[in-house]
């Protein structure tokens, strides 16, 4: 069985990127919290197949690129006291990201 291509690497470390909500109802590996917020990528973590589709027994997809992200804790719970310094580092997978559409602070750790 011969697999599809890879699909290209999108984002580079230091790029800016937003979550997405894609309103998939169940489990999925991409947190209510972090949809919607803005984080920078620090990692590209390999390809891997989509987990969504592995949790139904759909191992035919393509593998999926995977970054792991930061995200600055202060921008995810406003409403508590937080370091600059602190922040919430995650993987998430190509399809969940797109390019922020304007530049992270310049205080990101």
């Amino acid at each position: 069985m011969s697999r599809a291509p890879l699909l290209p690497v999108r984002f580079q470390v230091g790029d800016a990127v937003e979550v997405l909500d894609l309103g998939k109802a169940g489990h999925v590996r991409t947190p209510h919290y972090v949809r919607h917020k803005r984080g920078e990528i620090l990692q590209f973590c390999g390809y891997f197949l989509n987990p969504e589709a592995l949790s139904v027994g759909d191992v035919s997809g393509p593998p999926v690129p995977l970054y792991r992200v930061r995200f600055r804790m202060k921008d995810l719970w406003p409403e508590e006291v937080r370091s600059e310094q602190d922040v919430l580092c995650i993987e998430i997978y190509d399809h969940w990201l797109t390019p922020a559409t304007h530049p992270l602070p310049e205080d990101t750790p």
